[in-house]
């Protein structure tokens, strides 16, 4: 019965959609789109097909949206009731949801024609004739343009009038570098994109006043054959100031500059500031501060500020110093200009007027939590903050945590956590270094140094304490590249009890051993990203991969090898030797205007040696979890074939490995309102290098494909603007730990079968998207 009602639905549907005309009035007509027909034989079928595909994106207007021939929108609108309030569910189901029809008295064909005439002689095509028909049927119609345009008209000559002032020749100087090319098709476009680009030039060259109107393209068409000459011009009513390149004067600096206030006033009163007369002082690049409070040192503006005097103006240092000065982070307000010096012609004094941030913040935080490992629990932070630390844009921050989770999962109160530690940051908006350091780049490069300290007990456990500190720098290329360099990365873990329960345990499990022995790590760790998900385009790419060394250089140099017995200790502490690396390359094809494919393929090997039989619990991979593969729990997935299950305790063990691989799909789209949905396929696993006896299975080999754990689900997600709020239901259809022949369990998924759902169904919910 419902499968003949959802078919009775579906058909009437379709027969409904079908006859959408059936709403119109008398003498109305639903427009279905218009077609561009090019007659003639004097283009080729490149020519044709490009004419064809640029003039239809010009026509207006697009007609009502179709799905197969369908137009289920229209058809809302048609059957939606009529409301008189601009609010409300049917003014969101007729107006929102459905689309109003486009009728054929829409359509100004008239002014489609000259659109098409135009927009086909800036192509080139200088001699076209169009009319239109208009098909009709069943009050359905369809506009055809019949276009027929003569041969293309190319460029013969590009000529740069040089009448010997410094303007002229700083624009032929550029000719070189001109969009105009001889033999390209005319096209009125890359004259407007030449015209931008002769100003961008000029622009770098002290031209302050210049514009792309002051240029003037003059076409001249009488050369016959079907070619045009370009040239390239100055025009004769350009403004005196426009004509001569400035230079900077004096750079000005107001650190500590009021808004709504009369200093505004002043200034403007006043363009000359005699700073003679109030509390100013020059840094080593001669640029003037003006610091009443004495909030900053000088040396802060010398790595941010491009200018000086007798530099010639150039908008690229102009916009480089104002990039620098908003990512400080110290200033809430950022502007300047640039002012004709009143003695001296075609110079400039640059004022910077900067709004500082409030320095100090105190921020507390409170976190409730929970994740697929079983835990839920809370977390309590009290974090300070200072901008300008040692006056210098110095970022540094203090964190104090304190935190519990209980186990949920498994035997209660077995392994219940609590944590409490400290976080010390602190950034330099510079490079601290023996060598000097250069960069071009929008972004303020920083050196940071950070200290932490943690203390973990896990009740009938263990306890730990976990030290770490680095030294190192941040910098950024350009708005998609970055580089984070750390010289040195220090963690030293150290047990202070371990309970006779875990003693029994881990005896005959290295897993079990080596997440309590003492490790000493140390060594410089690398990162590149590279990503353009930040600029609107149809397709976007993401890549972050990462080095890590520890012990490379004094293993080598001490001999270490712990292989033949010669393991060596800093302090009685047998420090880890390994090369790590890990990389995360992610793909976001876009399917529509609210819709889009996320992939990512993610791989990472670590390797010990000398000093180092295996790689610390601390170093290794993890897999599973609301940003991973989401059908099994955080952590309980691998190595390999392994079967956690089998796993004598009464706690649940984490799951580690030396190779990692991952892979992941999601189809995401827009629902309704502020909610969005994803159907997703993730894939992977944790393999070890070396084989363990109470990991049987664990070990990588060729055979490495046939041991990939596969789930598959469907999410929601909440878009609040501030966050995205994430819910994902997953689970299995292949596990790696299952008898092979048996390890796709498509068979076995049964949604009404209460057993089945408790245990293969995976509920994840967190903040933001998993990739």
């Amino acid at each position: 019965m419902k499968v003949s009602k959802y078919i009775f639905i579906a058909t009437a549907v379709l027969l409904a959609s079908c006859s959408n005309t059936r709403y119109l009035k008398e003498g109305e007509a639903l427009y279905t789109g218009s077609e561009i027909n090019i007659i003639g034989d004097s283009l080729s079928k490149t020519q044709i097909a490009k004419l064809k595909s640029s003039l239809e994106s010009q026509l207006v207007p697009r007609p009502n949206k179709s799905i197969f021939g369908l137009r289920p929108k229209l058809l809302i609108y048609n059957i939606a009731p009529e409301t008189k309030k601009d609010k409300g569910f049917k003014y969101w189901l007729k107006y929102k949801v459905g689309e109003k029809p486009v009728l054929l008295k829409d359509v100004d064909t008239d002014f489609m024609r000259s659109i098409i005439d135009n927009y086909s002689e800036n192509q080139g095509y200088f001699n076209v004739s169009s009319n239109y028909q208009i098909d009709s049927i069943n009050k359905r119609a369809e506009v055809i343009y019949n276009v027929q345009p003569k041969n293309q008209y190319k460029i013969g000559k590009v000529i740069f009038n040089n009448n010997d002032s410094k303007l002229t020749e700083a624009i032929a100087k550029t000719a070189d570098k001109s969009l105009l090319k001889v033999g390209s098709p005319f096209n009125l476009d890359v004259i407007k994109d030449e015209r931008i680009r002769i100003d961008s030039d000029l622009k770098e060259k002290g031209y302050y006043y210049f514009n792309p109107d002051d240029i003037l393209v003059q076409v001249d068409s009488t050369v016959g054959n079907h070619k045009v000459d370009l040239i390239v011009k100055v025009k004769n009513k350009t403004a005196e100031l426009a004509t001569e390149p400035f230079t900077i004067e004096r750079v000005i600096v107001f650190a500590d500059y009021k808004l709504n206030t009369n200093q505004n006033t002043t200034r403007r009163r006043n363009r000359t500031i005699n700073l003679n007369r109030i509390d100013s002082l020059q840094n080593d690049k001669g640029i003037t501060i003006i610091d009443r409070k004495k909030l900053f040192k000088p040396e802060i503006f010398d790595h941010a500020l491009y200018f000086q005097k007798g530099d010639l103006y150039n908008v690229k240092d102009q916009n480089l110093s104002l990039s620098r000065l908003i990512n400080l982070g110290t200033f809430k307000f950022v502007k300047n200009e640039f002012v004709i010096s009143d003695s001296l012609n075609h110079k400039f004094d640059a004022y910077y007027y900067l709004t500082p941030n409030e320095f100090k913040s105190l921020r507390l935080e409170f976190l409730a939590k929970t994740n697929s490992a079983g835990y839920a629990g809370s977390e309590l932070n009290l974090n300070w903050s200072n901008r300008n630390f040692f006056k210098g844009a110095e970022l540094f921050t203090a964190s104090i945590y304190g935190g519990f989770e209980y186990q949920i999962g498994g035997v209660k109160d077995a392994n219940n956590i609590y944590r409490i530690g400290s976080k010390f940051n602190l950034l330099f908006p510079r490079i601290i270094a023996p060598f000097k350091f250069h960069s071009s780049s929008a972004f303020v490069p920083r050196t940071k140094v950070a200290l932490g300290y943690e203390y973990q007990n896990r009740t009938q456990l263990y306890t730990l304490h976990n030290f770490s500190g680095s030294f190192g720098y941040v910098w950024k290329e350009n708005i998609k590249k970055e580089h984070e360099l750390n010289i040195v990365d220090i963690s030293y873990v150290t047990p202070e009890t371990i309970t006779e329960k875990y003693r029994q345990q881990m005896e005959n499990n290295l897993s079990l051993q080596r997440v309590v022995e003492k490790q000493l790590i140390f060594g410089p760790h690398y990162a590149y990203t590279y990503t353009n998900t930040m600029i609107p385009q149809k397709n976007s790419i993401y890549y972050k991969g990462s080095l890590d060394l520890s012990g490379n250089i004094i293993g080598i140099l001490s001999g270490a090898n712990v292989r033949k017995g010669n393991q060596k200790e800093i302090l009685g502490v047998a420090y880890s030797q390994f090369v790590k690396t890990e990389h995360d390359f992610r793909y976001y094809l876009k399917l529509g205007e609210k819709s889009q494919l996320a992939t990512r393929v993610v791989g990472g090997i670590g390797y010990a040696y000398g000093n180092s039989q295996f790689m610390p619990f601390s170093r290794q991979f993890f897999i599973g979890g609301s940003n991973s593969i989401r059908a099994f729990r955080a952590r309980t997935l691998g190595p390999g074939s392994f079967d956690p299950r089998t796993e004598s305790g009464t706690f649940l063990q984490d799951q580690s490995g030396d190779i990692k691989m991952e892979f992941n799909a999601e189809y995401r789209g827009h629902l309704f309102g502020l909610v969005n949905g994803a159907v997703f396929v993730d894939a992977g696993n944790v393999w070890n290098l070396n084989k363990e006896p109470s990991k049987p299975g664990g070990q990588f080999s060729s055979d490495f494909y046939r041991e990939l754990a596969v789930g598959v689900g469907a999410g929601l997600r909440f878009d609040f603007s501030i966050l995205i709020f994430r819910t994902d239901l997953a689970f299995p259809v292949r596990v790696p730990y299952y008898p092979r022949g048996d390890r796709w369990n498509f068979k076995d998924i049964d949604f009404g079968d209460k057993q089945w759902r408790r245990d293969n169904l995976i509920l994840n919910i967190a903040i933001g998207y998993p990739f």
